[in-house]
């Protein structure tokens, strides 16, 4: 399997490209800030057209262009539904005239949006089945993605686990305890080898984050 990515935007959120192979259709995982651009080499480089973009959660710097990613290349946005109202008002709470103002842009639905509101769910795309997990916490419609690559298993945690740390809950509809449920619950049953790509920061295992996290001490599935 192709598994790529580069840091977008001022945040440096991970955008991820993966595919079968080359020369197939693809899959783009939170297209944050200025994505566009690299993103087009990766597709150009490898001869791939984006079937989906797959979002972990609805915060700015993850959907920035998802929208502009899905329309240009015609395919939907899949995104839980308790964060779908972000699409459109990525800064909860003030509205999107706001939005506007901090940030220069306006943002509006993409014209194909798909609900991920089937916990455990299995969707096949490009040739690759991606399995979904809801993992509430860092928000209330965060998910996880994993993909099995041949005998190794891929998990794309967005912003729910990262490399000796986790999600920040202190932002509007995060919960420490969910957190820390999802993480126990959907990640730390998974095998040690496991490979976790993080939307921040490197990328990591899950049994380093097992061993060495200091936040997952003395926690167990």
């Amino acid at each position: 399997m192709l598994i790529t990515g580069f840091p977008a935007g001022m945040l440096a959120c991970n955008c991820y490209v993966l595919a079968s192979r080359a020369g197939t259709d693809a899959i783009v995982v939170d297209p944050g800030q200025r994505a566009m651009g690299p993103l087009r080499e990766i597709l150009d480089t490898h001869r791939l057209t984006p079937a989906a973009v797959l979002l972990t959660h609805g915060h700015i710097d993850h959907m920035w262009s998802a929208q502009r990613v899905a329309d240009s290349y015609g395919c939907p946005v899949y995104i839980h539904p308790e964060d779908r109202f972000m699409l459109t008002d990525p800064i909860k709470g003030f509205g999107p005239r706001l939005a506007q103002l901090a940030f220069g842009a306006m943002f509006r639905e993409p014209k194909q949006v798909v609900d991920l509101d089937r916990d455990g769910d299995k969707i096949e795309l490009g040739g690759i089945s991606v399995a979904v997990d809801h993992t509430p916490g860092h928000t209330r419609g965060s998910v996880v993605f994993r993909i099995q690559d041949g005998p190794e298993e891929v998990a794309l945690t967005g912003d729910t686990l990262f490399r000796q740390s986790v999600g920040r809950t202190d932002l509007p509809g995060g919960s420490g305890r969910d957190l820390l449920e999802s993480i126990v619950t959907k990640l730390l049953v998974l095998n040690d080898d496991t490979l976790v790509l993080p939307g921040h920061g490197e990328r990591t295992t899950i049994g380093a984050e097992r061993r060495t996290n200091p936040f997952l001490e003395g926690l167990s599935p």
